[in-house]
């Protein structure tokens, strides 16, 4: 098996575009995946978290709205843009509680989450990981209360967290 400092020696001496394609399932911004490259060498997963945090809080709005539309919505298994193999593979496995809900409330979040989009222009972000679908929809339901602002950093927060899940699954892969 290989270690996490194995991982991170091996892509710190990758070549940038190689680097870049190796951490974008993690967080399927451009920018956020040509940043953090530029950031090696990098030596532990601490290190990594602190300086994925960093990339990713001083990205654009556009680079935000990017990686938010690499995943698929609450309950649906394609997302809005393109994506990587393991982006979608991570997806499926976070909105597992999802997948396995009953009709009645996988209906409620498909209505809420289109209120949701029609609200503020864009899918809903949560980290889901170990949510049960009632729990997303109690989420979703208080979100939707949310002014505009208020909203998108909440969204910028959730994708931060689900960025620092990834990095750790690819750093135990």
């Amino acid at each position: 098996m290989t270690t996490a400092s194995e991982v991170l020696f091996g892509w710190n001496e990758m070549d940038e575009k190689s680097a870049i394609a190796e951490v974008l399932p993690c967080c399927e911004s451009s920018r956020w995946a040509y940043e953090l490259s530029r950031a090696r060498p990098i030596a532990n997963e601490s290190e990594l978290l602190e300086r994925s945090d960093a990339v990713w809080r001083s990205l654009s709005l556009e680079d935000w709205d990017e990686a938010f539309r690499s995943h698929p919505k609450i309950g649906e298994r394609k997302a809005l843009a393109e994506t990587t193999q393991q982006s979608v593979e991570w997806s499926r496995g976070e909105q597992l509680g999802v997948s396995t809900s009953g009709l009645e409330l996988r209906v409620a979040l498909a209505e809420a989450s289109h209120l949701y989009e029609q609200s503020f222009g864009r899918i809903f972000i949560v980290c889901a990981t170990g949510k049960s679908a009632e729990a997303i929809l109690a989420d979703l339901q208080r979100r939707l209360k949310n002014d505009a602002e208020t909203e998108l950093a909440e969204a910028v927060e959730q994708q931060r967290q689900i960025t620092r899940l990834r990095l750790r699954k690819w750093l135990d892969v």
